[in-house]
């Protein structure tokens, strides 16, 4: 390890020392402010919510962590490793083959890909058995309150937390997940389980802890509100001929060139769409050279589950790892 890092490593510990765990302030004015217009606004006991944020507490690792997140400080090369390996790949084929049945009735009734699905949830979680050990509501305060360029936004899923409990009936003192308040195997953040997550099962009630009819209908379901196109690619693999690499954005989400205007300058791949689909150039930092891809609209679609373009690569390329054909012998290794 190298010096430097060692000394990085050593201060966050000395940081964490320094900043232990501790209760939320409630009298704090914009803590009591939202319990103000929580209450009022979602027909909430005011009593209720107080109780549940003073039994919050403000977790500094939860602060580090949303600071430097894997997408952000990783190159390509390095975060694929994390999700692109053997024995991912063995578990992935083996959840496939456990959940067909649910998997071909998703793809059925939303279009989506099983092997997408599979790959979410093989991402997310690791097929379930990483979901996180932070209490939700410890998360989304912490960050709600202590966590100035997000709080906002924070505050927001906070209150669509305290929603969810009361819905679906479950102690939020209790419910973990995440560093960022995501939740389950495929981890919905509470606004998307409250506005995406189905009854799989048929049950009449929604789990994405346990439920895997639940989860695989609920990862579906996001992807086909959020546009998932049935039957295109997803990202091509692309070479450069004499291109004007400083004309040509890379690392943005959006959709923000064309096809064929990629191609007239220099960017070469192979897609059945047409000229005119929408896309985007992606430059990755490999371990050796430069690695360049182009995204399509499904691209774009993955994206809306987490907005980053390494995760987006991830799943694609563990999708398409699920979807092949063993070699001889690997099933069993």
């Amino acid at each position: 390890m190298h010096t430097r890092g060692l000394a990085v490593l050593l201060l966050a510990g000395a940081l964490h020392a320094a900043s232990p765990a501790h209760a939320l302030d409630v009298k704090r004015a914009d803590v009591k402010a939202f319990i103000e217009e929580v209450s009022a606004r979602d027909h909430l006991k005011k009593a209720w919510v107080t109780k549940l944020l003073k039994a919050a507490e403000v977790r500094p690792p939860v602060i580090e962590a949303m600071t430097r997140p894997a997408e952000r400080v990783r190159a390509w090369f390095e975060y694929r490793a994390i999700f692109i390996t053997d024995r991912r790949i063995r578990d992935g084929r083996e959840f496939v083959a456990a959940h067909r049945a649910e998997l071909e009735a998703a793809t059925h009734d939303t279009g989506v890909p099983g092997e997408i699905i599979a790959a979410i949830v093989g991402v997310e979680t690791s097929f379930g058995r990483i979901m996180g050990n932070y209490r939700v509501i410890d998360a989304l305060a912490t960050l709600g309150f202590e966590y100035p360029a997000r709080g906002a936004f924070f505050r927001g899923e906070l209150e669509q937390f305290l929603l969810l409990a009361r819905e679906a009936k479950f102690d939020p003192l209790a419910v973990t997940g995440s560093y960022g308040g995501a939740m389950g195997a495929p981890q919905f953040i509470p606004s998307s389980y409250r506005a995406f997550a189905v009854d799989g099962d048929g049950d009449g009630r929604v789990d994405l802890w346990r439920s895997w009819p639940d989860i695989i209908a609920s990862v579906a379901h996001y992807f086909s509100a959020h546009g998932w196109q049935p039957g295109e690619p997803v990202v091509a693999t692309a070479t450069l001929w004499d291109p004007d690499i400083e004309g040509l954005p890379a690392g943005h989400l959006d959709l923000n060139d064309r096809i064929d205007s990629l191609k007239a300058r220099g960017v070469l791949f192979e897609t059945r769409l047409g000229g005119e689909s929408p896309a985007v150039f992606l430059a990755l930092r490999d371990a050796e050279a430069p690695t360049y891809r182009v995204g399509f609209h499904n691209f774009y679609v993955i994206t809306r589950y987490n907005h980053s373009s390494l995760y987006a690569l991830a799943v694609s390329e563990l999708a398409e790892a699920l979807a092949a054909t063993p070699a001889a012998g690997q099933a069993k290794r």
